[in-house]
């Protein structure tokens, strides 16, 4: 009897060995063959948003044979009537489990999905606001996936959010700092003085923003460091936001020789403004080229106009080709810049004279 007992012990723990191996050779056909090929199909007829949730409960699906070949494995065991009620538990609490990791998984993508469903609708969103609804998602998937589970093992949820209720006071004093972050992430999202690749400048940083969470702004330094500062701090300070500039201002003074005939000062500003109407790159609303006051030893033109052109490479290019073309009206005006002279004094010792004759120094003695 002893024997027969033994005998089935082993066979039915073979046989669920058995059945849970199956499950995994069928796990890997499927990943292998027929998920592959339908993910294929769904790309070739552009069906994007199947696409999308197949490539985010990829992972799930596959573990998905795991749990159904671990729980057909339990049918089989001599032992299933002592652990039934755990079997159960565990089993939906895996489910529940691989559910929340595909609605993770399918949260993260809303950064691509949001955009064309809100171009869709024809509904101007902000960049900025996309990634911040992505972490909002993330946080509800997983504070749901987690009270869920924890009602499957016999876990007083709502006992916990009571104390939550209770400790709330201490918590919001102790975490005084993040709730104003939270809020002044909010004030950012909402108002929405800059947005992702935006260059700005504030009293504590300048750069273009990159990433912007619940607590802090990344922003990207032109020196390529990467500084978090608390939404807090950026909520509260006067931000530039240069990417909204719609033209960009050039002024300077261009020194001319006090002795430049003034046929010649004429031409040369006649053809300054020229070339500045002319070029591409110059916004044709605000152009000045004037005779704007006479030095001792120079004649300054105030030259004042705008780019259209804001970032940083192209507002660059732009004056270089403007002063290049202006050396160039110079050159052919053969009139020149004003160079700064230097004078030098040199006392001579009373009992020294100057022969104006020879060029020489000549000592009384």
């Amino acid at each position: 009897m002893i024997d027969f007992l033994n005998n089935h012990i082993w066979a039915s723990s073979l046989f669920s060995g058995l059945v849970f191996g199956a499950s995994l050779l069928l796990r890997k056909w499927f990943t292998n063959y027929f998920f592959t090929l339908i993910l294929a199909y769904t790309k070739k007829k552009k069906i994007h948003a199947a696409s999308t949730v197949l490539v985010a409960f990829e992972k799930p699906v596959r573990w998905v044979f795991v749990v159904f070949g671990m729980q057909a494995a339990f049918l089989f065991l001599p032992i299933q009537t002592m652990i039934t009620s755990l079997e159960s538990t565990l089993v939906r609490s895996c489910f529940i489990g691989l559910l929340t990791w595909g609605l993770f998984n399918l949260s993260s993508v809303t950064t691509l999905l949001f955009p064309k469903l809100m171009s869709k609708l024809d509904i101007n969103v902000d960049k900025i606001i996309v990634p911040f609804i992505t972490k909002m998602l993330k946080t509800l998937v997983l504070m749901l996936g987690f009270s869920i589970i924890a009602q499957e093992w016999g876990f007083n949820i709502n006992g916990f959010i009571a104390g939550l209720g209770l400790g709330g006071l201490a918590i919001a004093l102790a975490a005084k700092e993040t709730v104003s972050n939270l809020f002044g992430g909010v004030v950012l999202v909402t108002e929405k003085p800059f947005t992702i690749g935006d260059w700005i400048k504030t009293p504590s940083v300048e750069g273009t923003i990159e990433d912007i969470t619940f607590r802090s702004t990344k922003v990207r330094t032109f020196a390529q460091a990467l500084v978090t500062v608390p939404n807090s701090t950026l909520a509260n300070e006067p931000i530039v936001n240069w990417s909204k500039m719609g033209k960009r201002q050039v002024s300077f003074y261009l020194k001319i020789d006090i002795h430049t005939k003034k046929d010649k000062l004429q031409a040369t500003i006649s053809n300054i403004k020229e070339v500045l109407h002319d070029h591409p790159g110059v916004h044709p609303e605000t152009i000045l080229v004037s005779l704007e006051s006479l030095n001792d030893s120079s004649a300054d033109i105030l030259i004042y106009f705008f780019t259209t052109v804001t970032d940083y490479m192209g507002y660059l290019q732009t004056k270089e080709e403007i002063n290049y073309q202006i050396i160039t009206i110079l050159e052919k005006e053969n009139v020149a810049f004003f160079v700064p002279r230097s004078t030098v004094q040199v006392e001579i010792p009373g009992e020294w004279n100057y022969d104006t004759h020879t060029d020489k120094l000549l000592s009384h003695g």
